[in-house]
C-alpha cells in the first residue's frame, strides 16, 4: 500500500479487501453519508473528509485531506494496516456458514473510532434505529460542538467535549430530541468529565485486557453489555468482542440454529468459534442479515 498526495487529495493505492459501502454502512458508525456520486462525506477527530474507493483500481482517495494527515488519522481509522485476508480465512475455514456471510461484506473493516464519540453514540444508539441515530447526533454535534468544516455546501460540526456535555441541561439537548438517554448522555459526561479523559482512553490499551474493559465501560450511565460490547470493538480494539443485538440473534438463530433468546449460548459459540476475531465476524454476519433479503425479515432494512 502506497500512498500520495496531489492537489489537496491523497491517494491511496493498492488498498484491499476494502468497500465504503460495506465499512459505513454496517453499523459500527453514525457519522457518514453517501453522496449521489458515491462519495462519503464525514467526520472523526475533529476532521472533514470525503472519500471515494475504486474496487477494480484498489484505489482510496481522501479528498480535502494531506499525506501527514492521512499517515497521522485516517491510515489508523480506516484499519489499514491489519489483513483481512488472512482473518477472512482463519474465519471461513470450515464453516460454510461464516464464508457466505464474509463474500456478501468482504470489505467490512473495523474502525478505530474516537473513544469519546464512541461512547455517546452508542448510547443514544439504545432502542434506535440507524436513521434516527444519525439525526441524533449530528442534531448534537450542530447544537453544543463546534464547526470543523465545510465541503460541497455542507457544515460540518464536532461532538461537543465532555465537559461542554456535563455542563448542559435537559433543556439544552431538548432540540436533538434524545429522548430518555439525554438524561445518561449527561451523567456519563459528568463521570468522564471528573474522572478525566484518559481514565476512558486507558481503557484501550493492550495492557488492560478485554474483559477488564468492558467491566469497565459498564460504569457509565446508560452502558449496558450490548453497548459495552461495542464500544470495546469499535474504538477500543478490543477485536474479540461480540456484541449481540436483535439482529445478531437473529442471524444466529438462522443461520446456527441457536434460540434467539439464548445469548449466553451465542457468546460462548463466538469465543470457541471466531476466538480473537469474535467481534470481525459479528460485523460480516450483522451486515448479512441486514442486507440480504433471502434470510431476512421484511422490515430489516434498518438503515
Amino acid at each position: 500500500m502506497t500512498a500520495e498526495e496531489r492537489n489537496g487529495v491523497v491517494f491511496v493505492e493498492s488498498v484491499k479487501d476494502f468497500d465504503l459501502d460495506n465499512i459505513f454502512d454496517c453499523g459500527q458508525c453514525f457519522r457518514w453519508e453517501k453522496t449521489e456520486t458515491g462519495m462519503y462525506l464525514g467526520t472523526a477527530y475533529g476532521r472533514q473528509a470525503a472519500m471515494s474507493y475504486d474496487k477494480d483500481k484498489e484505489l482510496l482517495k481522501i479528498y480535502g485531506s494531506s499525506l501527514e494527515e492521512f499517515e497521522g488519522i485516517w491510515r489508523h481509522y480506516l484499519d489499514l494496516d491489519r489483513d483481512y485476508s488472512s482473518i477472512k480465512h482463519i474465519l471461513a475455514d470450515k464453516d460454510p456458514v461464516m464464508a457466505k456471510a464474509i463474500e456478501y461484506g468482504q470489505g467490512i473493516r473495523i474502525l478505530n473510532q474516537e473513544k469519546w464519540e464512541t461512547l455517546i453514540s452508542f448510547i443514544i444508539s439504545q432502542n434506535n434505529n440507524i436513521p434516527r441515530i444519525k439525526k441524533c447526533i449530528d442534531s448534537l454535534a450542530a447544537t453544543l460542538g463546534k464547526k470543523i468544516g465545510e465541503f460541497d455546501g455542507r457544515e460540518f460540526f464536532a461532538l461537543p467535549d465532555a465537559e461542554t456535555l456535563a455542563g448542559a441541561g435537559l433543556d439544552d439537548l431538548a432540540p436533538c430530541r434524545l429522548g430518555y438517554r439525554a438524561k445518561y448522555l449527561i451523567e456519563t459526561a459528568r463521570q468522564v468529565a471528573e474522572e478525566g479523559l484518559d481514565s476512558l482512553e486507558k481503557l484501550g490499551d493492550d495492557s488492560v485486557s478485554s474483559e477488564e474493559t468492558f467491566e469497565a465501560l459498564k460504569r457509565y450511565c446508560g452502558v449496558g453489555p450490548k453497548v459495552a460490547n461495542c464500544i470495546a470493538l469499535f474504538s477500543m480494539g478490543k477485536t474479540d468482542r461480540f456484541p449481540i443485538d436483535v439482529w445478531v440473534r437473529k442471524v444466529m438463530n438462522r443461520l446456527y440454529g441457536i434460540a434467539e433468546n439464548n445469548m449466553k449460548e451465542m457468546e460462548l459459540f463466538a469465543a470457541k468459534n471466531f476466538g480473537r476475531y469474535g467481534g470481525i465476524a459479528q460485523q460480516y454476519l450483522f451486515y448479512y442479515i441486514t442486507h440480504n433479503k433471502e434470510i431476512a425479515d421484511e422490515d430489516s432494512n434498518i438503515f
